[in-house]
């Protein structure tokens, strides 16, 4: 989604039992601060349950290998799991994601700044965890 500010980056966790962002970050360049930031995010709302490890799996990104992104994992005992090269199917889940975020909010849509996009993010993003939850519980 493009702005008068430039093109804004997200990084997402997704919990992928539930299918739900649980954590997330946008940024002017995607480094591995708003990866990190999201990771926390995640982390810090959502915990596992007892006897259950998180795993956090990417697209073998640059700032997933950064050694500050690793000492981000480290501390909560998250194992890395990473995309086999070539394989898109590793990532189905967060490329759902991201098809329906642009399909949601960028078509023919802009936004003035990079505050204004994150807004909109942010509410289809909570408007897409409503909708998990629904479905987790059963709820039509």
């Amino acid at each position: 989604m493009g702005t008068g500010e430039g093109r804004p980056c997200l990084a997402a966790v997704i919990d992928a039992f539930h299918r739900k962002v649980v954590g997330w970050s946008m940024s002017g360049r995607m480094t591995e601060k708003p990866v990190a930031d999201a990771l926390e995010q995640a982390v810090g709302g959502e915990s596992p349950p007892e006897g259950f490890s998180l795993v956090f799996h990417d697209d073998r990104g640059p700032r997933h290998a950064s050694r500050a992104f690793q000492r981000c994992l480290e501390p909560h005992g998250i194992a890395q799991s990473t995309s086999r090269p070539g394989n898109l199917w590793d990532d189905a889940l967060a490329e759902s994601f991201f098809k329906t975020l642009k399909r949601e909010l960028v078509n023919g849509k802009g936004c003035k700044t990079r505050e204004e996009a994150k807004q909109d993010v942010f509410k289809c993003i909570g408007s897409a965890a409503t909708q998990a939850e629904d479905k987790h519980i059963g709820r039509p």
